[in-house]
């Protein structure tokens, strides 16, 4: 049975033991091995968004949901990151920099149930390609709300710096898809 203080100090713990994501990722794999159990405690996600859990210079855990058909553009961490996903589906690519772009260099689909560990220096993008809200927990090895990342314009392919305020706009506008295809299906 998850118990988030329990996996908070797991986190923690691993983290001050090992300075790489490996001992963190058992325990994320742990916690979402009964994604259910997760989701009870965490409660069923009324829209898109993330929740911070836990956060200092060292560690950052994260509750994120993605809205249906939602993406977030290529972005990175500069620091490792540990997915575990609790329910819903979640499409990620790499994107590998080259000639002052970036390409697409691979992808993976998480279920629920699965935990994946990124390393500091991946750039990804998520997309929830189903038709209901997906989430997952995020853990990072530092602060996730420090300045210094980048992001990627979806279309150009550019690099920017990462505007939270964007990222959170993102999000507002995928709720409000989401809640209007919800209308649409009640009105029915």
């Amino acid at each position: 049975m998850f118990v988030l203080e329990r996996f908070i100090e797991d986190c923690v713990r691993a983290r001050a033991e090992d300075d790489s994501h490996k001992a963190v990722r058992e325990a994320v794999a742990e916690a979402v091995s009964d994604p259910s159990s997760v989701a009870a405690a965490l409660g069923e996600p009324a829209s898109a968004g993330f929740e911070a859990l836990y956060q200092s210079d060292e560690l950052t855990i994260l509750n994120f949901t993605w809205a249906p058909m939602m993406t977030l553009m290529p972005h990175n961490h500069n620091m490792w990151a540990v997915i575990g996903l609790y329910s819903g589906r979640e499409d990620n690519i790499f994107w590998r920099k080259e000639d002052g772009r970036i390409t697409a260099a691979g992808a993976k689909a998480l279920m629920p149930g699965d935990a994946a560990a990124l390393g500091k220096d991946i750039i990804h993008s998520v997309t929830n390609p189903i038709e209901k809200m997906t989430s997952a927990l995020h853990v990072y090895g530092g602060n996730f709300f420090a300045p210094g990342r980048s992001e990627w314009d979806a279309e150009t392919l550019e690099e920017h710096p990462f505007d939270f305020d964007k990222s959170r706009r993102i999000f507002r506008e995928a709720n409000a898809r989401f809640n209007l295809t919800k209308g649409q299906e009640t009105a029915a």
